[in-house]
């Protein structure tokens, strides 16, 4: 599914249609009904972690943009008019980011407060190719197992008075009050809690468990686990308890800097090369390991490692500093 970097470009993506009116409806969904959105106004859109929340009110509400909304608005319609369609996902060598970029990327979608305004809320949480698309659908790209041409089905359309239009792919949608999000879990709030996300990485677990877990790492998804442990050598069974903390701050820094880079990136229309993920051999070389991991009873996730690279420390090898309170 989309990692936290894809869904924050999905909602740059929407933010130019805040404050406009929904003309028509349209989609596949059968979770929500798709025409109660019809002449409402799209009060806001906010990014939590792989979430996406767009508010809805009454077309006749005092929901105008401001002043400093409207900039926003504009320059997100910069950045999503320079961006090319998105194919397959590819990995990208770092790039500096520009201060331009760090502001629009922690603009007002970060701000939970927002949520106590008057409105609807409505999720989006996407599947393994959901995607948004702004003024255009999305086309095959190849045939299907039946040989047919066809176009993936949207799961809601929204057309808006300005005649600008929002397409929703493979994604679940539902109502709520306001958005459940925790801005100190999300890898690319500014608001993100380094401390509390150390802890965690401190347990006893294996620390490609603790990566995936959305109540520390908010948007950390499977291609950044398997790309930020190679890149920090730190095998993914490792138990995070027996790393030294110098380790752990290194393996926090790469994830929340490979994060970064990727938006950065896709905002560029600019893709990105796995040197681990669905590799067969490392950029050195090595042979690379296959697994299928997770916790007991939860979902498993396929893990590349290699071997050389990243030797798995286990109890006894580790000489990790003490860790004091």
């Amino acid at each position: 599914m989309p990692e936290g970097p894809s869904v924050r470009k999905f909602q740059l993506l929407t933010s130019p249609f805040v404050g406009q009116v929904v003309a028509k409806v349209g989609g596949s969904s059968r979770k929500i009904k798709v025409n109660d959105l019809n002449a409402l106004r799209l009060q806001d859109s906010q990014v939590h972690g792989k979430n996406l929340y767009l508010a809805f009110v009454a077309a006749e509400s005092p929901s105008g943009p401001t002043a400093e909304e409207t900039v926003l608005q504009k320059e997100a319609a910069a950045v999503a008019g320079s961006s090319v369609q998105e194919g397959q996902e590819q990995v990208c060598a770092p790039h500096p980011q520009d201060e331009e970029l760090q502001g629009l990327q922690h603009s007002r979608s970060e701000a939970p407060e927002a949520a106590e305004g008057p409105g609807h809320w409505l999720r989006f949480h996407f599947g393994l190719f959901g995607s948004v698309r702004a003024n255009e659908f999305s086309r095959a790209n190849r045939a299907n197992k039946r040989g047919d041409w066809k176009d993936p089905v949207p799961r809601l359309i929204l057309h808006f008075e300005s005649r600008g239009f929002l397409v929703f792919y493979n994604c679940r949608m539902n109502w709520c009050s306001s958005p459940r999000a925790d801005p100190a879990s999300d890898i690319l709030s500014m608001e993100f809690h380094r401390g509390r996300a150390l802890d965690a990485l401190r347990a006893p677990n294996p620390i490609s468990y603790t990566l995936l877990d959305q109540r520390y790492f908010s948007g950390l998804g499977n291609i950044i686990k398997n790309e930020i442990l190679y890149l920090t050598k730190i095998h993914p069974l490792t138990q995070g308890s027996l790393l030294a903390p110098s380790d752990l701050e290194r393996l926090l820094d790469c994830a929340l800097q490979f994060s970064s880079d990727w938006l950065h990136h896709k905002l560029r229309g600019q893709g990105l090369h796995p040197q681990i993920y669905q590799r067969e051999q490392c950029p050195l070389g090595h042979p690379v390991m296959k697994g299928t991991f997770g916790p007991l009873g939860a979902f498993k996730r396929l893990t590349w490692w290699c071997p050389q690279c990243q030797p798995e420390v286990l109890p006894g090898e580790g000489d990790p500093s003490p860790v004091t309170e």
